[in-house]
């Protein structure tokens, strides 16, 4: 069976051809497919568009209690099977077995849309799932029921599979709906100037809904119109996008403590990527920050990154760009913003929003560039990872921060791992031959060190601001130096 994707479904070619190969399998047997994603990504959508080209079943739990969810599932089932009326369930247990009823004469998907809302009212629902797919036993044999679970709590539904949970090893599909990378978002945001696009996406990043939804279309109409969008689409109390980031952090259930995890998201959005900065910010002892940090990674709003030039060492950085926007330039101003003072809020917040917000987002665009749209010519090989690092000079017994560390495939067997590129990335300042010199000296370092092939790596530099003459004149006679600036990241490798 071939369903095409329907139109009003943005990019996801990906996640819909994975949905469908799992949702058209005519294998007998039921089997179960689990998709997460945070909120506003376009889940539903997507399952909702599926279940209606293959004629399948779809259900969109809420907060409700076991008996009431169990009520509006019998309805939903009697109106899908043209009942004369709702579809009594006694329990849990039954209502499964109806839904591996829907595909005795053939595959279909049916989807549970939302489903930790009805597994924290019925702590046992995994269990009665892992029973009713146990292999041999009739109501799945007999089934070709395609049971999708789909949740928006990444900590919850990270758990659904893991370790000892009841339905590890039961799922053949385990399907992440990520945020559209800043390309795509360029894309859908309908915006064509790189620069125009770095700056919106370092706002609102790849969620769709936030175009759709939250600005009802309202995209800047070019460079020129970038500081009014922002004030009538973001700082704007009418607009849902206004209070979208509180929203995110009030809406998962597993953050209870919420004055905590936005103090440790304001120490991040500030510069404090280490676990001693976030302490000495909000005032806590290090050991006193480990649950906050674990479950701000869980829910995936905080991205925990190893420092590849230090062991042991590593950084956290927002995952959501709107959240950090709010921390660097809404959340000090709230109150001004509520009395819809945007205009005067946004012209003072502009030099913090350049430093803590574009900046940052702007290094982390580099990263993804190196690692997904960098032709293997450009970096000398295919980058597997690319982060930050810190790296000490002996010399001078400084700290050589470096904004890129892209680094290669593992090798087979213990051979150094390749080092492609270390680089400097500045979004506001022109970048000339002394930031060059700098990187010359980190590599000459790293060609040293065990453990890594820095002969080969390549230098790259990355700016919006542009480049010197000298630079440029520079990087025309080294194949080892490699300039990059927004219109190479939007449009080249």
């Amino acid at each position: 069976m071939e369903l095409s994707k329907p139109a009003e479904i943005f990019d996801r070619d990906v996640e819909w051809a994975e949905l469908v190969r799992f949702a058209t399998d005519d294998r007998r047997g039921a089997t179960l497919g689990v998709v997460s994603g945070r909120r506003r990504q376009g889940k539903t959508l997507l399952l909702y568009e599926l279940a209606r080209a293959a004629g399948g079943f779809y259900f969109g739990a809420t907060e409700a209690t076991p008996t009431e969810s169990l009520r509006r599932l019998g309805e939903a089932l009697g109106r899908h099977t043209g009942a004369p009326g709702p579809v009594h369930l006694a329990d849990w247990s039954s209502a499964v077995d109806a839904l591996l009823a829907l595909g005795r004469e053939r595959q279909l998907p049916v989807v549970i849309d939302e489903f930790p809302y009805l597994a924290r009212a019925s702590r046992d629902l995994p269990s009665v799932i892992q029973h009713a797919l146990t292999p041999g036993r009739a109501e799945r044999t007999d089934s070709r029921s395609r049971l999708l679970l789909c949740g928006s709590a990444l900590s919850f539904m990270g758990g659904l599979l893991a370790g000892a949970a009841p339905l590890r090893g039961r799922a053949g599909l385990e399907l992440p709906v990520a945020p559209l990378d800043y390309r795509a978002a360029a894309a859908f945001w309908g915006i064509s100037d790189p620069s125009l696009a770095a700056r919106v996406f370092a706002i609102v990043g790849g969620t769709p809904a936030y175009r759709r939804e939250y600005v009802q279309d309202d995209s800047p109409e070019g460079p020129g119109d970038f500081d009014d969008w922002v004030v009538r689409a973001v700082l704007n109390p009418a607009r849902p996008l206004f209070r979208e980031a509180r929203y995110l952090l009030a809406e998962d259930p597993d953050l209870r403590d919420t004055a905590v995890y936005h103090s440790v998201l304001a120490a991040v959005a500030e510069g404090n990527g280490t676990r001693g900065g976030i302490a000495g910010f909000i005032g806590r002892k290090a050991t006193d920050l480990q649950h906050p940090l674990t479950v701000l990674e869980d829910a995936g709003l905080l991205v925990r990154e190893p420092d590849p030039l230090r062991s042991g060492r590593s950084r956290y950085r927002i995952a959501e760009p709107l959240i950090t926007f709010y921390q660097t330039v809404m959340r000090p101003a709230w109150t001004a913003l509520e009395q819809r003072r945007g205009t005067d809020v946004w012209r003072r917040s502009e030099r913090r929003y350049t430093s803590g917000v574009l900046g940052p987002a702007f290094e982390e665009i580099v990263r993804q560039w190196a690692v997904r749209f960098a032709a293997p010519d450009t970096l000398g090989g295919i980058a597997a990872e690319a982060s930050s690092g810190v790296l000490t000079d002996p010399a001078s017994r400084t700290s050589l921060e470096l904004d890129l560390v892209a680094l290669g495939e593992p090798p087979p067997g213990d051979g150094p791992r390749p080092l492609l590129a270390v680089g400097e990335v500045k979004w506001g300042r022109t970048l000339g031959v002394p930031d060059l010199d700098r990187l010359a000296r980190a590599r000459d370092l790293l060609v040293a060190r065990p453990g890594l092939d820095a002969r080969g790596a390549q230098l790259l530099l990355a700016s919006g601001a542009g480049f010197t003459d000298d630079l440029r004149q520079v990087a025309q006679r080294r194949p080892d130096v490699v300039l990059v600036d927004p219109a190479r990241l939007y449009t080249g490798d």
